[in-house]
């Protein structure tokens, strides 16, 4: 059994819209279960602990598959979610994995996190594997080394499409679009169709591209727990 470290955002507020935001259901959903349904023990944190926000729109009827029917029914999964660690409480060095779930939310809080950075770095120094998913992938592009060379830089990274943001119309609402970031950070950024799992491995990370890709991606994190 390993432990699994999953990250949510804690913001809850699409820019300056007056609409809700927040983490994606289905990316914590699939992967939670993943997860657990192989047997590892799974701590779930948060930049300011408790409840994080769920986006209303991932909680729209037609957005529900499997696993959040599943979490809709797992009074013990929810519990776990409304009483996520302060990240500033995280050892990640009792982890084994660490694993993001994505929504709009990271792009305004864990994008800037001095904890989140701070296990994001020393995980890729430990050789420990970190999965994002979606939107989550857009938090890596300001985070820079000791040399203050991009984490990113010349390693093959997926995440949200600019087309994928453009279809969600908020386009110009997000404080910048996961593609052109990753791109402008130095990553050989790779995606796939629109809406179709895409998940791209380089070394101990592992991204995936959209809410399509949330189980693979935390399927290929538990492939290199296994090496």
């Amino acid at each position: 059994m390993s432990r699994i470290l999953m990250i949510l955002t804690s913001h809850d507020q699409l820019g300056d819209t007056g609409r809700k935001t927040g983490f994606w259901l289905e990316e914590f959903a699939s992967p939670y279960y993943v997860f657990t349904d192989a047997g590892h023990e799974v701590t779930l944190a948060s930049p300011r602990g408790g409840q994080p926000p769920i986006d209303p729109t991932s909680s729209k009827p037609e957005m529900q598959t499997e696993a959040t029917r599943r979490f809709d029914q797992d009074e013990e999964a929810k519990a776990a979610l409304a009483h996520t660690t302060p990240l500033a409480q995280v050892d990640v060095d009792g982890f084994d994995a660490v694993f993001y779930p994505g929504g709009h939310g990271p792009l305004w809080d864990l994008v800037s996190d001095a904890d989140s950075t701070r296990i994001i770095l020393d995980s890729d120094a430990a050789g420990r594997p970190l999965g994002l998913v979606c939107h989550a992938p857009g938090i890596l592009h300001p985070i820079t080394a000791a040399d203050g060379t991009p984490f990113v830089r010349g390693r093959q990274v997926a995440g949200f499409t600019n087309g994928e943001e453009d279809a969600a119309q908020l386009t110009d609402v997000v404080p910048f679009l996961v593609e052109d970031s990753l791109i402008a950070a130095g990553a050989d950024y790779r995606k796939g169709p629109d809406g179709e799992s895409f998940v791209v491995t380089d070394g101990t990370l592992v991204t995936g591209q959209n809410p399509a890709s949330s189980a693979d991606t935390a399927r290929r994190l538990l492939d290199l727990l296994a090496r």
